[in-house]
Parts: C-alpha cells; sequence; structure tokens
C-alpha cells in the first residue's frame, strides 16, 4: 500500500509514505534480528505507555501512563493503555497465555512516534504508534485490532518464529490479523456473524472511500480508491501472487488473505464466538508450526488440532475443512497423502537464553562488509556468550540504508543466513543441534 503512495502526484504524500518506508524497513529489520533470539522473562506483563513527542528515538521517550498512573489528558496515550490491556487480557483469559512470551513479560507502547508517520509495529520489543499524517490515515491507536495484530508478532516470535517471506511470512500476518480481529470481537462481545471481519477500519481518514486495510471476511475487497488503487488480497490460492522477496518480503500483506478468508469460513461454519472453537484451534496450531510452515502445512495441523481439541469427525474439525477445501487448500490426510510435519526449535529452547547486545562492531564500505557484535545471556548463569557474525552487502542501497539510518535497516535480506547460523551455533553452546 505504501509503494502504491509512492506513485502519488502529490509531492506530501509521496514523502510522507517514503519517509514511512524507510521507517518501517529499519523496525523491521530489527524485528526479524531479535525475534531470533526471543526470550522469556518473567512478570506480570505490566503496562507502560511513553510519549515520544514526535520523536524517533525511543530511549528520549517520557513515561505518559503506568499501571499506577491516572487517566491522562492525552487520547492516544489512554487509546494505547486500553488497546494493549485487551490484548494482554485476551490471550490471559481466552488462550491461557500470560502476555506475549507467556511468562508476564511486561508491554511497553510508544506514542506520537515521528511526524506524519503511517503506522504502528511491534518492534521484537515493544509497540510503535503513528500519528498518521491525517490525510490518508489517522492515529493508529484508534485501532484496537490493529494494536492486537502488532502484539501477536510477538507472540508468533516466541511460539513458531515464522519467517517473514513468502508463505511463512503471510501466514505470520494472517495470523496476526485473526488474533487482532479476535480480540475486538472479544472487547465488544461480537459473535462471528455480526463481527465486521475488517482490519484497520478506524484508521482511514474520512472521505477517502476505503473501508479498511484488509477484510478477512473479502479478501480483495477492503479498500478502491484513485489514491490507494484496488485491495491487491487473493481469497483461492489459485490466485496466489508471486512477488520477489523484495517486493512486500514476498507478498506478505497480499497473500494473507487466503488463510485468512479459511479462518473466516471456519469461525462462521462452527457458529457463535469466534474466539472459542476457530481461535483455540488456530492458537493451537500456531504453537504446534515452525519457521519455515507453509499454507498446506498450516491448513493439515489446524485439522489435526481440531481432531484433538473437539474429535474427529467433529463439527469442529468439519468447519476446518471445508474452509481450506473453499480456498483451495486439501487436506494431505485426506488427499492421498500424509502430512509433512517439519520441526523448529522447541518452543522451551527459545525462550531460555536472551540477547544481551546487539551493536555495529565494524563497516567496511569499500570492501562491502558489515560485522555485528551479539552478546547472549545464558539461562543457566554461566557467562554470557560473545558471538560475532560478518556479512557480505551485495546491495549498494542496503549499504547506503545502514550507513544513514542504522544497523538494522535491510537486516532481513543482508544477515538472514548469516543469522540462521548464529541461531545453531547458539544451540551447538548449548549442547542441542
Amino acid at each position: 500500500m505504501l509503494r502504491k503512495l509512492l506513485e502519488s502526484a502529490d509531492s506530501e504524500i509521496r514523502e510522507s509514505a517514503l519517509n514511512t518506508l524507510v521507517s518501517t524497513a529499519r523496525l523491521r529489520g530489527e524485528r526479524t534480528v531479535l525475534a531470533g533470539f526471543a526470550t522469556a522473562s518473567r512478570g506480570d506483563g505490566r503496562l507502560t505507555i511513553f510519549d515520544c513527542e514526535q520523536g524517533t528515538v525511543l530511549s528520549a521517550a517520557t513515561v505518559a501512563r503506568s499501571e499506577d498512573g491516572l487517566l491522562s489528558k492525552d487520547d492516544s496515550v489512554n487509546r494505547a493503555f486500553d488497546g494493549l490491556g485487551a490484548a494482554r487480557d485476551f490471550f490471559q483469559q481466552v488462550l491461557d497465555r500470560n502476555s506475549i512470551d507467556g511468562r508476564g513479560m511486561g508491554l511497553d507502547g510508544y506514542v506520537h512516534r515521528g511526524v506524519d508517520y503511517n503506522n504502528a509495529f511491534w518492534d521484537g520489543r515493544q509497540m510503535v504508534f503513528g500519528d498518521g499524517d491525517e490525510r490518508l490515515f489517522t492515529d493508529f491507536t484508534k485501532s484496537v485490532d490493529i494494536i492486537a495484530h502488532e502484539l501477536t508478532h510477538g507472540v508468533i516470535d516466541f511460539t513458531a518464529g515464522l519467517e517473514y517471506h513468502n508463505q511463512s511470512g503471510a501466514l505470520n500476518e494472517s495470523i496476526s490479523d485473526v488474533f487482532g480481529s479476535l480480540v475486538k470481537q472479544w472487547s465488544l462481545k461480537q459473535t462471528a456473524a455480526d463481527a465486521d471481519w475488517l482490519i484497520g477500519a478506524e484508521v482511514f481518514t474520512p472521505g477517502l472511500g476505503a473501508d479498511a486495510l484488509r477484510s478477512m471476511k473479502a479478501p480483495g475487497h477492503a479498500y478502491d480508491s484513485p489514491i490507494f488503487g484496488e485491495d491487491p488480497q487473493p481469497d483461492h490460492i489459485s490466485k496466489f501472487v508471486h512477488l520477489p522477496d523484495t517486493d512486500d518480503d514476498g507478498g506478505v500483506h497480499i497473500n494473507s488473505g487466503i488463510p485468512n478468508k479459511a479462518f473466516y469460513l471456519t469461525a462462521m461454519g462452527i457458529e457463535g464466538f469466534a474466539w472459542e472453537a476457530p481461535g483455540h484451534i488456530w492458537y493451537e496450531a500456531l504453537k504446534a508450526s515452525n519457521p519455515k510452515t507453509q499454507f498446506q502445512e498450516f491448513a493439515d495441523t489446524t485439522y489435526e488440532k481440531a481432531g484433538d481439541l473437539y474429535g474427529t469427525n467433529s463439527r469442529e474439525q468439519q468447519a476446518v475443512l471445508t474452509a481450506w477445501a473453499e480456498v483451495g487448500i486439501r487436506i494431505s490426510a485426506l488427499a492421498g497423502g500424509g502430512a509433512t510435519r517439519r520441526r523448529g526449535v522447541p518452543v522451551a529452547d527459545r525462550e531460555k537464553d536472551s540477547l544481551a547486545a546487539l551493536r555495529l562492531a565494524e563497516m567496511d564500505d569499500e570492501a562491502g562488509k558489515i560485522e555485528v557484535e551479539l552478546r547472549l545471556n545464558k539461562s543457566s548463569g554461566r557467562e554470557p556468550a560473545h558471538l560475532k557474525v560478518t556479512a557480505q552487502i551485495r546491495n549498494p542501497l542496503s549499504a547506503l540504508l545502514i550507513a544513514h539510518f542504522g544497523l538494522c535497516v535491510g537486516l532481513t535480506e543482508i544477515l538472514s543466513a548469516q543469522v540462521k547460523t548464529l541461531i545453531k551455533d547458539v544451540g551447538a553452546l548449548k549442547g542441542k543441534r
């Protein structure tokens, strides 16, 4: 969507979109690295909201509201506080999950980030909210489903760790949409039939003729306007959009429409409250997934979990089967072959160690190399492990972005292979492969 805005004839729209893209690239790169070292720390899930006052350095933000504080005079602060609280309470009360990491991780939110920042983002440690430019988007704290969507990215980091590109990335986006919508439905006590199934409907500036960022009920029909163009999401696997990783990370925000539609159809088939049976099935399937899980594998797992939770050939399992069939994905166990299940790093292992430090150790512009130093805390109490990884920067633009905007810009592309190797090395240090 932001790339579409770069084509606008309005220079202010183009500039706002470019600034948002650059900032989001940096934050996403940081989230990608930190997700590889997703760590749980015991706590009570306390909420704290910080005010960036239009700045971009989060460490300079001031506390605006906490669990012990009073209601703020700033509506954005209060909406962020309430939205984070709703998501935390949903995971605790509905799914018996203690905050994002399952161990009471504190939830920090940063409002008024930057000027005209058209996004909200989970950066691997905290939530960041832009105010929007008031032309195309409004304050992102107004959408509880977006808040819950972003926090679900954190839950995914601590469970399956779905890689953020192509089908696994589209699943990452879809599952975040699923629980984003469920938090809103749970807060409003809506049934599946009563819900609007829209994501971010509140953030579009009135008068644009755009309904929402995405529609889970009708992918491809969330918006249609001269500024944004037509919603490109497919609703069937036959319409899957093949894109390179350089374009929306392989279409993660586009192809998420396929599993989104499958969840909507499952909820409608089961009826009642979608956060009950459908939500539990998807949550259990998420926990059983791994970083490289594809659509077919996830569909097979939801079918399996529906049977485990509600019985073989139960109404719930049949609803899952029918829903995936309607988006063109047949369950493997019923199509003449067993499901192929690839196991990733066990959740217990992912939650033991913590990333103590991440810094740029050295950058050689002429040689096109970057060296990153990481310090890893060990849960066993042993001395922290000091590790270094060197990557070759093949893309001149990536080198330029790192030089001007910081270490984490473009890390998804630049360090992905090296970080995977590093994670394996960490496993070896623990005596596990």
